[in-house]
């Protein structure tokens, strides 16, 4: 079962005042590489790359399979070390491809869940939880168990969960490739409000080149394997944006430019 809502009101790309001028994460030079390639040596998943993104900007990474999107996400959110280079920034949370949802929990304690692990008490992680959910369309699901939400709704609530991390850098791995094209789109919506509401720095990691036009405010294109930055795209466009927006068309024409010629220097 999908939730409906409104389409919010437009949005302008988000302006930065001198004090937020240095980058809430910035990428230097990092390589990383791992053993076990098919002839011994090693595979080489990142190669010197180097980006940043700004405070409250939506940075979307875009790239063929294999080139090393989830690894650049984890570096971040320090769930690994790079093998050379340097990464600043504040503690992140990770939201992966998958929602991650424990069976045996309801919505609402599912989404709380990040507070609970922080020692919130159980009545207070829960409340924080219900407003959130009555802001991002999910008001009457509380007591829904995972296996009753739609794909759209599973993936609010764990984004409920990361924004209650308390991080204010989130790196989103591919969070709506599993969904059809109609819940695709009105989750894109509807991250678009929930930013909206709560600002964060955003890296968001996809394969999906409109996807990445649709939402964000700059954009990382990748080589194929081991991934570097081969171009970046600013995207300075009013939200909500519509994939078939020629300004939008033409910016997502430019990146798949670039990916293929990724490619065919690779």
């Amino acid at each position: 079962m999908h939730a409906t809502q409104s389409s919010p009101a437009a949005h302008p790309p988000p302006t930065h005042s001198p004090a937020t001028r240095s980058p809430a994460v910035r990428v230097e030079s990092v390589s990383r590489a791992y053993p076990g390639g098919r002839d011994g040596a090693p595979v080489k998943a990142l190669a010197d790359i180097s980006l940043h993104a700004q405070t409250n900007e939506l940075l979307a990474v875009v790239g063929p399979s294999g080139c090393g999107k989830t690894t650049l996400l984890e570096l971040i959110c320090a769930l690994q070390s790079p093998d050379r280079g340097a990464i600043e920034c504040a503690p992140a949370a990770l939201m992966p491809q998958q929602d991650l949802l424990l069976p045996w929990l309801n919505a609402l304690d599912n989404a709380a869940l990040a507070l609970r692990i922080a020692h919130v008490t159980r009545a207070r992680a829960r409340a924080r939880a219900e407003e959130l959910f009555v802001q991002l369309g999910l008001a009457g699901f509380e007591q829904a168990h995972p296996y009753e939400l739609s794909g759209g709704m599973r993936q609010r609530v764990a984004f409920v969960r990361t924004l209650l991390s308390g991080k204010q850098l989130l790196c989103l791995d591919e969070p709506f490739g599993a969904l059809d094209a109609i819940t695709r789109a009105e989750m894109h919506t509807w991250l678009v409000d929930a930013l909206c509401r709560e600002p964060r720095t955003v890296v968001l990691v996809t394969h999906d080149v409109e996807e990445a036009v649709v939402l964000a405010d700059r954009i990382a294109v990748l080589s194929p394997r081991p991934g570097r930055v081969v171009r970046e795209l600013e995207v300075a466009l009013e939200r909500p944006r519509s994939r078939t927006d020629p300004e939008v068309v033409a910016l997502r024409e430019r990146a798949l430019v670039a990916l293929g010629q990724a490619r065919d220097e690779a």
